[in-house]
């Protein structure tokens, strides 16, 4: 099922392109109307502008940039013959991108344990299990289990201790909650898929942050959504309101996917202001906002004025706001307990969905996480987290400042993850030629739709010391073969830029 596509405006567009650093562009100096298709084709690699979306006419772009027609109209024809632009006459003109071999859109499959003295696997953002947390943990678990057994097993809403010490984690943190507001998942992509079935009929209309995380896009694309991309602020901001109010009036989207906390691939903190103006825009537009809090508690840095308060605690309605939650990133992957957390109603409209899914999620890892969040034990091995994701931030990043200087990111105040902008490079031929030198990467696309952020890697703060120094070698090495144009057949895509 294709996205929902836009037009995009005389004066947005020219607003995007004067956004753009242009340092290098005018450095070499091109004639005007290649300095304009570079930046169109840019923009639209970079997910600023969504492919397919319709361009202003020749006339209108000429008088918003205030450059002559001929400009404008030689610049739209180096960009059909790039294949970044289609035109039919009578129709317009929109964004495209070139045919050949498909990019790759699905997330990385994690590697096997056993592969990992031959592959440095920088593909999966998960680190290792906290101890003696994980293991104090499953042993108070067996210590309750007993109990447990006692019952039939069956709580499609999650154990009710475990609902309840959800509820007061998010009381706690400025958003009062009762244990009715809570539904225990398989995972926050267990959350999120129960979410679609109800809210997402074949077809339906959904907004997503561009980039945004590669499995709920993958999720989303396979349940017959129609995905709409709304880019990231310029850096580390957040989201771009602006963008949000324009798709929000003019496509009306079900439902919104966002991460307000350290945004799973950028990094990215948005802040209170800007949280609030999303939950007043969506509820304007009738949309449900979907805010997942996976990286919520991965504050590597200290916040001016305090950490943002929830989403959520801006939803005064109650009815307009829905948080994912997991244990997967701030604890570990394999407890595999998600959350949700929202209205009485929406609560058991999930609830008895769930009868044709899961049923349930195990009882054993629940108690685990329970012991977890009401013996203070949450909190040390978040912390415990934090700290060794500050090493490994410090790790990665200097590493690849010292192999990659060509290669551009903003270091991310919290989060597990690195955005990295490969110096005008293709990152699907650097993540191709790296998985035979034995490092494994994601590329941009992953993280987009129709080809964008074909530019990035993402690289997560996973690995440390001498490993983190030897995987950036070896993305250098591969970067030197794409460049060289040695990566493989499509030596043509190689560069972008």
């Amino acid at each position: 099922m294709p996205h929902w596509t836009s037009t995009v405006g005389a004066t947005q567009l020219a607003q995007l392109l004067a956004s753009q650093d242009n340092g290098e562009r005018a450095a070499r100096r091109p004639p005007a109307y290649r300095a304009l298709a570079d930046g169109v084709r840019l923009l639209v690699l970079e997910g600023r502008v969504p492919v397919a979306a319709r361009l202003p006419a020749e006339r209108e772009l000429a008088v918003a940039l205030r450059v002559s027609r001929t400009t404008v109209a030689s610049a739209f024809e180096a960009l059909r013959a790039d294949g970044f632009l289609e035109s039919r006459r009578g129709s317009g003109s929109w964004t495209a991108v070139p045919p050949g071999r498909p990019l790759p859109a699905r997330a990385l499959d994690p590697l096997p344990p056993d592969a990992a003295g031959s592959m440095i696997d920088l593909g999966c953002a998960a680190p290792t299990a906290p101890e003696p947390w994980l293991s104090r943990a499953c042993r108070a678990a067996l210590d309750a289990l007993p109990s447990a057994a006692r019952t039939h097993g069956d709580f499609p809403a999650g154990l009710p201790a475990l609902r309840e010490a959800l509820a007061a984690h998010y009381t706690a943190r400025g958003v009062p909650t009762m244990p009715e507001q809570i539904m225990v998942t398989t995972g926050a992509m267990g959350a999120v898929a129960a979410i679609c079935r109800l809210f997402v009929p074949q077809g339906e209309r959904v907004a997503v942050e561009h980039p945004s995380y590669a499995n709920v896009l993958q999720l989303m694309r396979e349940a017959g959504a129609r995905l709409v991309p709304v880019p990231m602020a310029a850096g580390a901001g957040g989201w771009d309101l602006p963008a949000w109010r324009r798709v929000l009036a003019e496509s009306s989207p079900r439902l919104a996917y966002v991460m307000a906390d350290y945004h799973n691939p950028t990094g990215a903190l948005t802040d209170e202001e800007r949280r609030r103006d999303l939950v007043a825009a969506a509820r304007a537009a009738g949309t449900l906002l979907v805010v997942d809090e996976t990286m919520a508690d991965l504050a590597l840095d200290p916040v001016p004025g305090g950490p943002p308060r929830p989403v959520a605690a801006f939803d005064h309605g109650g009815a307009g706001v829905v948080t994912v939650g997991s244990a997967s990133k701030t604890f570990w992957a394999g407890l595999r307990i998600g959350w949700v957390r929202a209205a009485p109603e929406v609560i058991r409209r999930l609830v008895a969905g769930r009868a044709y899914a899961d049923l349930g999620s195990p009882v054993l890892e629940q108690l685990a996480l329970t012991w977890l969040l009401t013996s203070g034990g949450w909190e040390e091995a978040a912390e415990q987290r934090r700290a060794g994701i500050r090493r490994s931030r410090e790790d990665v990043v200097a590493a690849l400042r010292g192999h990659l200087p060509d290669w551009e990111f903003t270091v991310p105040p919290g989060g597990l993850t690195l955005w990295v902008r490969t110096g005008g490079l293709s990152g699907s031929r650097i993540a191709q030629a790296g998985e035979r030198l034995g490092v494994r990467v994601p590329s941009g696309p992953r993280f987009g739709l129709d080809g964008a952020f074909e530019g990035y890697v993402r690289v997560p703060f996973t690995v440390s010391g001498a490993v983190a120094d030897q995987a950036a070698a070896r993305l250098a090495t591969a970067a030197g073969l794409v460049a060289a144009g040695a990566a493989g057949p499509d030596a043509a895509l190689a560069h972008i830029a």
